[in-house]
């Protein structure tokens, strides 16, 4: 009888390939979630917010 000798030899390549395509979603990732900067950004959020004071108009005496 014949005996089948291939070890499955023909799946490397698409080990590789798939290999790739998971590295490089993991770069993409952590640029994506971690902002691609190794140190954060300081932002300055000064708002200053002074509204005039309102009166309400006087009643009308009776």
């Amino acid at each position: 009888m014949a005996e089948n000798t291939n070890s499955g030899g023909g799946n490397t390549g698409l080990a590789f390939i798939v290999g790739g395509i998971v590295v490089v979603l993991a770069i993409v990732a952590y640029f994506v979630f971690a902002g691609g900067a190794m140190t954060p950004e300081t932002k300055d959020i000064n708002v200053d917010v002074d509204l005039p004071e309102v009166a309400a108009p006087a009643a009308p005496g009776n």
